[in-house]
């Protein structure tokens, strides 16, 4: 059972879109774009590192390389069964599930971001990682100080985020250094993200899911505030809006997919800080992240790998690692080309066929097993049209 993860603020990194520039997912570039009313690519292509750590930009431009990377890993053939996001991730992977739009996505995230900009700004907050102490014993730190403290993230074993007001996280840090902790890492962050600090953001986020449209996920979505699968679109409204203020339970969220028989946990995005996590977490599972294309590779040979198959990797692995998907480049009616049929040979780059006015080419080299899409047939961007077989 193949997982995808998606990373929270953090994660980003100045230029991290360059290596996507010319793939053909970078078209969801200019969709974000369009429903933003901005220009992003600069976000991902030229932004320093001043820039993408202001929470709002950090926020959209990782949620965004994140959804490049994962119409990227869908246009080889490779689904999920399940997904979760870490903090911000968490609204990618309802992107990933079906159950929110790109436009919506986007837009709520990009309220999110300035949100909870607007409230670090109000009240002053920080956070530390706790390492070496375990889960309970970072609550009775919190506990112990006479101040704004709280456990923020739940990340691994041993890996506690505690979050507040600046005194008393450093207090905090002496309490827990105190109890045997091998160390406490103060967090280059704006604000106190996950606590009740975030208050004001929770109701201004409200309101903005309220003119979202939440549906069904596809798949099995786990959430942070409860690290529980939940299948109905109307239950994360709710889930959403009550993250802001919670702890996200992202090592209990592991386990609970471990438990639920994920084998294989994929990270999409920038950076490999989840895939970290779930191989000191889920004991045994197969661990891996793509952030560039040339990980693409190395994700289908992982999968094809004797280890990943006596680990169970069945359910959400749509294709074998010698088949590819050819995907449609627009949505329109599509009309095949002819002479393109089950065995054709193409080359990379062969016109297989149109959507509209665009062409649909083929990425590899390889040979047509079947055509997904019939003539006449009105297809969406990103759906199959062929079905081929590598070398």
């Amino acid at each position: 059972m193949i997982v995808f993860t998606f990373p929270g603020q953090g994660s980003q990194k100045p230029g991290m879109g360059t290596a996507w520039r010319d793939h053909p997912s970078w078209e969801l570039v200019d969709e974000a774009s369009a429903a933003a009313g901005r220009d992003l690519s600069a976000l991902l292509l030229e932004a320093d590192a001043d820039e993408l750590r202001r929470t709002d930009n950090a926020q959209v431009a990782t949620f965004l390389t994140s959804l490049v990377v994962l119409d990227a890993v869908e246009r080889v053939g490779v689904e999920p069964a399940a997904a979760a996001g870490h903090s911000l991730g968490e609204y990618t992977a309802l992107v990933a599930s079906g159950a929110l739009s790109l436009d919506d996505g986007i837009r709520l995230v990009a309220e999110r971001g300035d949100a909870m900009r607007v409230a670090a700004t109000d009240r002053t907050g920080t956070m530390a990682a706790v390492l070496g102490l375990d889960d309970g014993d970072v609550e009775i730190v919190c506990a112990r100080v006479d101040g704004d403290v709280w456990v923020a993230n739940y990340n691994a074993p041993g890996q506690v985020v505690i979050a507040g007001a600046p005194e008393a996280v450093a207090e905090a840090a002496d309490v827990a250094k105190a109890m045997g902790a091998k160390k406490v890492m103060p967090m280059a962050v704006s604000g106190a993200f996950h606590t009740p600090f975030m208050s004001p953001a929770r109701e201004r986020l409200r309101k903005a899911i309220a003119n979202a449209e939440l549906r069904d996920p596809d798949i099995a979505v786990y959430a942070n505030v409860d690290a529980l699968a939940h299948p109905a679109g109307d239950e994360w409204g709710g889930l959403l809006g009550a993250q802001l203020c919670s702890p996200v339970r992202w090592r209990q969220t592991l386990h609970n997919l471990a438990d639920d028989g994920a084998t294989v946990f994929v990270e999409l995005g920038p950076g490999n800080v989840l895939t970290g996590m779930a191989k000191r977490t889920a004991s045994g599972a197969t661990t891996l992240s793509v952030s560039v294309p040339d990980d693409l590779d190395k994700l289908l040979a992982t999968l094809a790998a004797p280890s990943a198959a006596s680990a169970g990797v069945h359910e959400g692995e749509h294709l074998f690692a010698t088949e590819r998907l050819v995907v449609s480049p627009a949505a329109g009616v599509f009309t095949p080309l002819a002479g393109i049929d089950a065995g054709t040979a193409v080359d990379p780059g062969a016109v297989l066929g149109r959507v509209g006015d665009h062409e649909v080419r083929s990425p590899f080299a390889g040979t047509v097993m079947g055509m997904l899409a019939v003539t006449g047939e009105r297809v969406t961007t990103s759906q199959p049209i062929a079905w081929l077989v590598v070398p």
